[in-house]
């Protein structure tokens, strides 16, 4: 099946620059974003403890409040509603050492005569941990991306990793200032997401570059740009496709997962969307800036033919004995 017909390649890399001030723009505001609002960290890495309660009616949000707040313990708690009207999250950045050990019990007694409800989740992180896991969460992020600029390099050439790097940190930065944009909670869930980010564009990335590099061999014109366009027209209606189908499955799970899963599938849809737009748009022009050489490539590939050429011609003298 193919949404693009192909007839003749897609004038892309004219538009390069165009997509390149785009890019760079959406990314000085992300970063502003990052660094001015900053993240809303969850209690998985700021610490505290969160308690979610269900009632059998609409909670009295008001009556809750107003029960927390007698509790000097709580002092700064938010209680809001979670998914439902019939269910709420209390959070606070208060630790487990200080409030002790049983929450739930203690969040029974102060909640008597707001109605019938339940206890049914109690998370706590201390500060100390909650540290430790952001410290952690980076590092995994960083490593990441080494793993990935090394496994690129291998595989391909140098400014191909480069190009590729350059898209995945692109992707994620973007991913992150929408994070900061919506207020989502930044907790584990939304670093698995960021990861998974990671994997995906680079998965695209490499779909496109494969398709070049084979361009590079096969198309007679010498022009990298030329290249490029021809290359990616082949391969946009896969592209195209593939996204889609991801993006349509997260979407659903956006929109009837439930309130626990929603930042995560919230991240993992822009990063659907910014992924797909950087392997085509970020990724392929970055490598003409840096100066991808067609006829050092080709030389390069020529020179390694001729060696494979030769062992093989070896090899066939000493089976027949002539060597």
């Amino acid at each position: 099946m193919e949404i693009f017909k192909y007839q003749k390649p897609f004038s892309l890399m004219e538009k390069s620059k165009r997509f390149g001030m785009l890019s760079i723009a959406i990314l000085i505001l992300s970063i502003g974003l990052v660094i001015g609002k900053g993240f809303n960290y969850g209690i998985d890495f700021a610490g505290g403890t969160l308690i979610q309660i269900q009632y059998q009616q609409k909670a009295p949000i008001q009556k809750v409040r107003e029960a927390i707040a007698l509790d000097s313990a709580y002092s700064g708690a938010t209680v809001t509603f979670f998914g439902g009207e019939d269910e709420v999250v209390i959070r606070t950045k208060t630790s487990s050492k200080s409030l002790g050990e049983d929450i739930g019990d203690r969040v029974r007694t102060l909640l008597q005569g707001t109605g019938e409800f339940k206890v049914r989740r109690v998370d706590m992180v201390g500060a100390k941990v909650g540290s430790e896991l952001r410290e952690q969460g980076l590092m995994a992020m960083v490593l990441a991306i080494i793993g990935i600029l090394i496994y690129v390099s291998f595989r391909f050439e140098w400014r191909f990793a480069v190009a590729a790097v350059m898209a995945l940190v692109h992707d994620v930065t973007i991913a992150m200032g929408m994070i900061v944009l919506v207020g989502v909670e930044v907790n584990l869930d939304i670093l698995a997401a960021l990861l998974t980010i990671l994997g995906y564009s680079l998965n695209d990335t490499i779909i496109v570059f494969d398709r070049i590099r084979e361009g590079i061999r096969t198309i007679k014109n010498p022009d990298l740009g030329h290249i490029i366009d021809e290359s990616v027209s082949r391969t946009l209606s896969r592209t195209t496709l593939t996204s889609l189908t991801t993006f349509f499955v997260v979407l659903t799970l956006y929109l009837f997962g439930g309130e626990i899963i929603n930042g995560f599938s919230f991240t993992l849809l822009v990063g659907i969307v910014v992924g797909t737009y950087s392997s085509i748009f970020v990724a392929s022009p970055i490598l003409m800036w840096l100066g991808f050489s067609v006829s050092g490539f080709r030389e390069k590939e020529a020179e390694k033919l001729k060696r494979e050429k030769e062992k093989e011609k070896m090899r066939a003298m000493y089976e027949n004995g002539t060597l």
